[in-house]
């Protein structure tokens, strides 16, 4: 089964799932602001932190079964879903087929377009650089997830992020990159969720289209947006703003599409 932590004295259980290179740790800089709101489960995804690898290739799906062998041991239904990154991929797997399960949907500078063409081919490219010089990989990469006019600011937190992401088994990363290609558009999966959906952006996110996320979002009721001033990575960048929002808007309610 996969690793995982449990933190926080709420009542309602939230599952929160890391990106790529990342492991469950990733979250301890929200972990103070959530904590007293929500039950915490913070997973580590296959090949990922404490993790085992389970096979060459690991989709998106492979990814959300085991997510749940963990919320079924646990005991857990009816719970709060957010994924970063490809921690949302995952969970809009998990929500694709399990969907009774989840009381609401978080895309945490994430997406739900399948990779374009441009996108798959680089990825392509990098298995073999990850093979043969992941150090270099991380070191020219992590940098790019942040946001780029607060660097010098931010410099302890690139530090660190590419610390963790050279701790990855690099039989997992490349099992994620080939589950990142395979997965789908998951527009579907949005617009028949019957629980809440939050999506959670970047102005400066280089990872992701950010304007094509917020521009293409179903007009849903149950669906609300908020655009940060941050990269890539909210929970390091932005993690008391993040957290604000995530207490406010999944246990009440806010008016739709702020910006921050």
């Amino acid at each position: 089964m996969l690793n995982y932590e449990i933190s926080g004295s709420g009542k309602e259980p939230l599952v929160l799932l890391h990106g790529f290179m990342e492991n469950l740790s990733i979250w301890d800089d929200m972990d103070t602001y959530l904590s007293e709101k929500f039950i915490l489960i913070k997973i580590d995804l296959p090949g990922h932190g404490l993790s085992k690898v389970y096979d060459h290739v690991h989709t998106m799906e492979l990814m959300a079964k085991e997510v749940k062998k963990v919320t079924d041991y646990l005991n857990i239904g009816n719970f709060h879903l957010l994924g970063h990154s490809m921690g949302g991929y995952v969970s809009l797997a998990f929500a694709e087929k399990f969907p009774g399960l989840l009381k609401s949907l978080t895309l945490f500078f994430s997406s739900y377009f399948a990779d374009d063409a441009e996108k798959k081919e680089q990825r392509q490219k990098s298995l073999r650089i990850i093979k043969e010089a992941f150090p270099a990989y991380v070191n020219a990469g992590v940098p790019n997830l942040f946001n780029p006019n607060e660097k010098d600011f931010l410099e302890a937190k690139i530090d660190h992020a590419k610390k963790i992401a050279l701790s990855t088994k690099n039989d997992g990363v490349l099992a994620a990159v080939k589950g990142m290609i395979e997965r789908t558009n998951k527009m579907t999966v949005l617009e028949n969720f019957d629980g809440k959906i939050l999506v959670i952006a970047g102005k400066h996110d280089g990872a992701v289209q950010t304007d094509l996320i917020l521009k293409h979002l179903p007009d849903q009721t149950n669906i609300k947006s908020y655009l940060l001033d941050c990269g890539h990575n909210g929970h390091w960048e932005k993690p008391s703003i993040c957290a604000e929002i995530i207490n406010t808007e999944l246990l009440h309610h806010l008016p739709k599409n702020l910006l921050f």
